[in-house]
Formats: C-alpha cells, sequence, structure tokens
C-alpha cells in the first residue's frame, strides 16, 4: 500500500519532536505499508471496477501489525461530555500523557467527519495528545464502496480544523493509494462498509376489486 500524502492540520506544542510520536509514526506508516492484494505480491494492487471493491478487509493487516507493537485495538474512550462514541480503531498508550487515536475509514463520509470530530474534541479536552485518520484518495475512491470518505470530500473542511485552539499535541490525515491497478487482481470482499442493510418487508397481497359490469 502506497502512503499518498500526509496532511497535518494541527502541530502545537513540541510533540511532534519527541521520540514518543515519531516511534508512532514509524509505527502507522510501517502498518499501512503492510497491506497488500493479492497476498503475497508484495503490492497492493486493486481491480479497477467501479464501486467493486470492499473496504472492511483493506486495513486488517495494518491492524494487526499494531497490535503486535503494543496497540489497543477497538478502544472506547470517552472524549467529551454526553458524547458516547463508538470504539476507536486503535490507541497507543504514553507513560506521561493522555493516549494518541488512531482511525481508518470504512464508513462513508459522514462517518469521516465524525470521526474528525470526534479526534477534534479529544485534543480539545486535553483527553488525547493528538490523532490520525487514514482514508483513500480521490485515484481510489473509484473503485471503492460506493460514497466512502475520502480527502477530495474532506479537504474544503481542512481550514476548520487546522484553526482549533489546541495547547499541545499532532493532528493528521494519511491519504492512501494502491500501488497498480489491474483487472487480474482479486476484487476486494464487500461488507456493510459502514452502511446499515436495510431488510426488505414482503409486499402485501392486495386482493383485485373486480370491476363493476
Amino acid at each position: 500500500m502506497k502512503i499518498l500524502e500526509t496532511v497535518t492540520l494541527i502541530d502545537t506544542g513540541n510533540f511532534s519532536s519527541t521520540q514518543e510520536f515519531k516511534r508512532i509514526r514509524e509505527e502507522i506508516e510501517r502498518g499501512i505499508q503492510t497491506i497488500e492484494n493479492p497476498i503475497g505480491s508484495g503490492k497492493f494492487i486493486l481491480n479497477p471496477v467501479k464501486k467493486g471493491n470492499g473496504v472492511t478487509t483493506i486495513k486488517v493487516p495494518c491492524m494487526k501489525y499494531l497490535e503486535s507493537k503494543g496497540w489497543e485495538l477497538e478502544v472506547r474512550m470517552d472524549l467529551a461530555t454526553n458524547i458516547q462514541p463508538g470504539p476507536l480503531d486503535a490507541i497507543r498508550q504514553l507513560p506521561s500523557q493522555p493516549p494518541f487515536v488512531f482511525e481508518w475509514e470504512t464508513g462513508n463520509i459522514s462517518s469521516s467527519h465524525r470521526a474528525l470530530n470526534k479526534m477534534a474534541v479529544g485534543l480539545i479536552e486535553k483527553k488525547i495528545s493528538g490523532g490520525i485518520l487514514v482514508v483513500p484518495s480521490g485515484n481510489m475512491y473509484p473503485w471503492l464502496t460506493d460514497r466512502i470518505g475520502n480527502v477530495e470530500e474532506l479537504k474544503p473542511y481542512f481550514p476548520i480544523f487546522s484553526n482549533l485552539k489546541v495547547d499541545r499535541g499532532y493532528y493528521g490525515i494519511i491519504v492512501i493509494e494502491q500501488d497498480e491497478l489491474s483487472s487480474n487482481a482479486p476484487l476486494l470482499e464487500k461488507g456493510t462498509d459502514g452502511r446499515s442493510k436495510k431488510k426488505r418487508l414482503p409486499k402485501k397481497k392486495t386482493k383485485k376489486r373486480k370491476k363493476d359490469k
């Protein structure tokens, strides 16, 4: 998997210059680079079928790598008063300050905004030391589940987060992209990908009214 770019929204205080942050950044980047398709190819090759690939399985190798390095997966945190968000993908506990948060977007664009807001509140409330969100690039987005959160739709909102008043911490977005496109690559399995499946109710049978003679 290729890291296309890293967008830094907030970088205040000296946290980003610490050895703790450098280790966090290195572990996240190495975790992303472990992702491959097909398995064993050493690359992440995407089959260019429009809306043809699922997204939930893409992050699995990265999460396993982070867990092997001591990260905690699927952790719930109280980031703000009266807010009970869903579990965070991963957190790294730090010895002398609040934990660092890692999120990988597998939902729609609304889910991306919720993830950004959640981490922003955590920074403002000093519940976390920082956070990173992973989203696909504009060139990767068309081949994934329809309406998946992506960097192009988030860009117009970056100034909101860049102008937040935070004393100390780091807040960024990592943009990922496939190494190659090939119709020979296996399609990635689809799940609900952050969207709920609505059950279709059986249609009620209606009696036909007899026409008046």
